[in-house]
């Protein structure tokens, strides 16, 4: 159980690696504050993003699932609001990095398989 966190974690450092390197608008200072924006983001998707879904269920339902593609840039914006060592510069660099560490999540997901 452990192992599976530790390897979903460095999945997503690693998605947020990719899209500081392949997004332009989104950048860190050093690996520390990448590692606590994953930490951060984690935490975020797990006890805030449950809520907001929530919430936002009509807009969801009206958009045929696509404004989680929006949920998910507030998720990245967010944690760039909590953590002066990385930074997300507008929504359309959010929106496509939050595509890209979602797919290093979802790679995380079926690597860790229980």
């Amino acid at each position: 159980m452990l192992a599976g966190l530790i390897l979903r974690f460095l999945c997503g450092v690693g998605g947020l690696w990719v899209a500081a390197h392949v997004v332009h608008g989104i950048s860190y200072d050093s690996f520390g504050s990448l590692l606590a924006a994953a930490l951060i983001l984690g935490v975020l998707n797990a006890v805030l993003r449950p809520i907001l879904l929530i919430l936002t269920l009509p807009i969801t339902i009206l958009t045929l699932g696509l404004f989680l593609l929006v949920l998910n840039a507030g998720m990245l914006g967010l944690t760039a609001v909590f953590l002066h060592g990385f930074h997300v510069n507008g929504f359309w660099a959010a929106l496509w990095g939050s595509l890209i560490v979602s797919v290093a999540g979802w790679i995380g997901a079926m690597l860790v398989q229980d």
